[in-house]
């Protein structure tokens, strides 16, 4: 049982983020945390390279969220990231807040939100031994050992169990400072759709009929997302199916590499790519038919806690780290691995043709207003003061006892 202590005084946290954008994951995760935090009557300070999007408001928060911009140099991107990592720690230094917390792997931090997977693994999975010769090599796996060596103190908050034995294998990290998150259900995103209301205006605006079946695929980076193997599944449906199917896909990417494979498969005309974030994402999940998900690497996803907590079916690959919600909730299908075309094809095929649509839809529903019943809302903010308070009477009790020493 995890007790979480109220901080009699304000504090004060330092987030640390390379950069923002309204439509990123982690970067809402963060936006997220720091408001719960604020509204709890902390200051928070978000140190960054780039800011895209309106800043936070203060308006109704007990405590106050602060945006500050820190310039970069460097030809590579490593390199940038190396001299913004430099710029934020001087920034800290001066700063002395109660926690420093990082959204991104680099030294110097008392927590770490770990959105992404271990790099390491990636990098002897995925890449030929020359890669790890490389400077963006020794830069990532250096900062990846500042966060996960048994030599720091740094708390992890994780999204998934999975990745604490990955990271262990490298690492050997402590189990103690592991901190696995329930997943967050946006609840407060979808409270306010009507689900007819937002069919009708889907349909409305891409031009299709009222009764067309629609997939919808969210995320930037449509590679690693999966949208050519959801192309090629919308392809391969059978032909009264697909008559009726369309697929729309929302993220920040190029969009014309993807268009080129749809008309390929000879889909084009059944294939939406908008390349940019939305800010009604909700909307458009209130009105789809099934969230299509089959990334080739995913930490979590939380774009499928999104759709199950609107009651959209989901289809998703085994390797996405939340995929496990979907058959926990009964509500969709879980892709086995290693990924098969076939199987993606005759599980969208048998989704789009399913009775049981109405099942998954309330399956969802119950099971992420389950979670939300069952954990608090504000579960990273309610760690993080924690860790702060830990962090100051550890730091008092070692002052005391320094003091005690000298007299």
């Amino acid at each position: 049982m995890i007790l979480y202590l109220i901080a009699d005084a304000p504090l004060r946290f330092a987030f640390l983020i390379f950069k923002y954008f309204p439509f990123g994951g982690v970067q809402r995760d963060m936006l997220r945390i720091a408001n719960d935090c604020a509204a709890s009557g902390h200051e928070v300070t978000i140190y960054t390279g780039e800011w895209r999007g309106d800043k936070p408001a203060n308006t109704n928060l007990a405590g106050s969220i602060k945006v500050v911009l820190l310039k970069s140099s460097g030809l590579f991107n490593h390199q940038r990231h190396q001299s913004l990592i430099k710029a934020m720690a001087n920034e800290v230094l001066l700063a002395k807040p109660d926690l420093v917390v990082g959204f991104n792997r680099m030294p110097g931090l008392d927590a770490y939100y770990a959105a992404d997977p271990c790099f390491v693994e990636r990098a002897h999975a995925e890449r030929g031994w020359w890669y790890r010769l490389s400077g963006r090599y020794r830069f990532f796996a250096a900062s990846e050992k500042a966060v996960m060596s048994t030599d720091t103190h740094c708390q992890v908050l994780l999204l998934t169990s999975h990745d604490q034995a990955v990271f262990q294998h490298w690492y050997g990290t402590q189990d103690h400072r592991f901190h696995v998150l329930p997943p967050s259900i946006p609840a407060q995103r979808f409270a306010n759709i009507d689900r007819a209301s937002a069919r009708h205006h889907l349909r409305q605006e891409f031009g299709l009929q009222q009764d067309a079946d629609v997939m919808l695929m969210v995320g930037s980076a449509f590679v690693r997302k999966g949208l050519d193997r959801a192309i090629v599944a919308l392809a391969q449906l059978p032909e009264a199916i697909r008559n009726n199917t369309w697929l729309l896909a929302v993220g920040e990417d190029e969009a014309e590499p993807m268009i080129a494979i749809a008309r390929q498969h000879g889909v084009a005309d059944r294939v939406f790519i908008v390349a940019e974030g939305r800010a009604d994402v909700p909307d458009l999940m209130m009105g789809a038919d099934v969230l299509v998900h089959a990334a080739r690497s995913e930490l979590a996803g939380i774009v499928i806690i999104e759709a199950l907590t609107a009651g959209l079916p989901v289809i998703v690959t085994g390797v996405c780290g939340y995929a496990g919600h979907v058959s926990d909730a009964g509500a969709g299908k879980v892709l086995p691995a290693p990924y098969e075309q076939a199987d993606f094809n005759q599980a969208l095929a048998e989704m789009l043709s399913s009775p049981n649509r109405e099942q998954w839809h309330a399956a969802g529903l119950r099971y992420t207003a389950n979670i939300l019943a069952n954990t608090s809302a504000t579960v990273e903010a309610d760690l993080l003061t924690q860790f702060a308070n830990d962090k100051n009477a550890t730091s008092n009790a070692t002052a005391t006892r320094t003091n005690s020493k000298k007299g």
